[in-house]
């Protein structure tokens, strides 16, 4: 397990104080790419041999948000690595060590040069270790489409969502599909399902469905086809 320790800032926190959805998930991913750099495999490691980790799905569960300047512990691991397949478990805890929130996150290894998934290396799976899986009710990893859906003003991915994969971050297109809840919608758990990386100046449509207690964003190439889909529930639910 890898771990570090942070205090909520002002810039991490809501119009009521606590922290929020993309702070917590940029506290995850920073967490994995800690890791990553601490065993020796991070991003330069990766880019000499022409690698890259690529998300695959996100499900985040949060059962309290912290507040500002509270002192909180983020940690992370991975607990299975089959094929190109790997999978990581992510915890956010408290100063009595209660958990705050917790995620599983589906990652896919990818060649930088073909665009092709390739096997994870032995020696990657036995330099970072595996320990049990955290104990909760993963979901799927495919996440259903409504069939209607609200379409929105498409928009231009900025220079500023690209990371060193030199593609959309992560938790930007959480960012963006937040802008669609509903005021009085207070999502306990969100789910990402990434099908296709956007770049910089691709041109991205929402889709968006909105229920009792769950919504879901579309973001659209301009071919139509999804680049993710991000569901936002208010209760967790199977399937």
């Amino acid at each position: 397990m890898y771990e570090f320790d942070s205090t909520v800032r002002y810039s991490e926190v809501d119009q009521e104080g606590k922290l929020t959805w993309i702070a917590l998930m940029d506290y995850f991913q920073d967490c994995s790419v800690f890791h990553s750099e601490k065993v020796n495999l991070g991003v330069e490691y990766l880019g000499k041999r022409h690698l890259a980790w690529v998300l695959s799905s996100w499900q985040l569960c949060m059962e309290h948000m912290p507040k500002l300047a509270e002192k909180v512990k983020v940690q992370t691991w991975p607990y299975d690595m089959k094929g190109f397949y790997g999978y990581r478990n992510f915890v956010l805890r408290d100063e009595k060590d209660e958990m705050l929130a917790f995620a599983n996150s589906v990652w896919v290894l990818v060649d930088t040069e073909t665009g092709r998934p390739v096997k994870v290396p032995q020696e990657m799976k036995n330099t970072y270790g595996m320990e049990p899986q955290l104990p909760m009710e993963c979901s799927s990893r495919k996440i259903e489409i409504p069939k209607e859906c609200e379409i929105h003003e498409k928009f231009t991915v900025p220079a500023y969502f690209i990371d060193t994969n030199q593609h959309m971050n992560n938790s930007r297109y959480v960012q963006v599909a937040l802008k669609y809840l509903p005021e009085d919608f207070r999502a306990e758990e969100i789910r990402v399902e990434y099908r296709r990386a956007a770049l910089q100046n691709d041109v991205l449509t929402p889709k968006v469905s909105i229920g009792e207690d769950r919504v879901t964003v579309v973001l659209c190439g301009e071919d139509d086809r999804p680049d993710a889909v991000i569901a936002f529930l208010r209760k967790q639910v199977t399937g």
